[in-house]
């Protein structure tokens, strides 16, 4: 049997498709959020953010600090970076293929005269 291991950034790649939790990195990105201050933030009710939470935590992608009986989330750049590193060559693919267009377009496209202006649309 064939079992084939899924890469750590595709995981983070699956938990950060959900919008929710997107949303969520995007509160905890400015600093430390409590669970009441992202509820009202992102929408969701208190359940609901804790679950996410739960999610991103596992996934290593936010930290949990107690102060009292709150709990305050901050983001963990980490896994981030891994994903950013793993789409490099992607976005120079892209790069270049944006640049390939760009010159095609410069050696083929003409110039475009402006269109007259009629004695109505004149400026008074």
């Amino acid at each position: 049997m064939y079992v084939q291991t899924v890469p750590r950034d595709l995981d983070v790649l699956h938990v950060i498709a959900e919008p929710t939790r997107r949303r969520i990195l995007d509160e905890v990105r400015g600093g430390e959020r409590s669970v009441t201050e992202l509820v009202d933030a992102v929408g969701v009710h208190q359940p609901g953010v804790s679950r996410h939470l739960k999610v991103l935590r596992d996934a290593g992608l936010v930290e949990v600090r107690r102060d009292a009986q709150r709990r305050l989330y901050r983001l963990r750049a980490e896994p981030l970076r891994d994903l950013d590193e793993w789409l490099e060559p992607y976005r120079a693919e892209l790069a270049g293929r944006l640049d390939s267009l760009e010159r095609h377009l410069d050696r083929t496209a003409r110039p475009i005269s402006p269109k007259p202006i009629s004695p109505k649309e004149q400026p008074r």
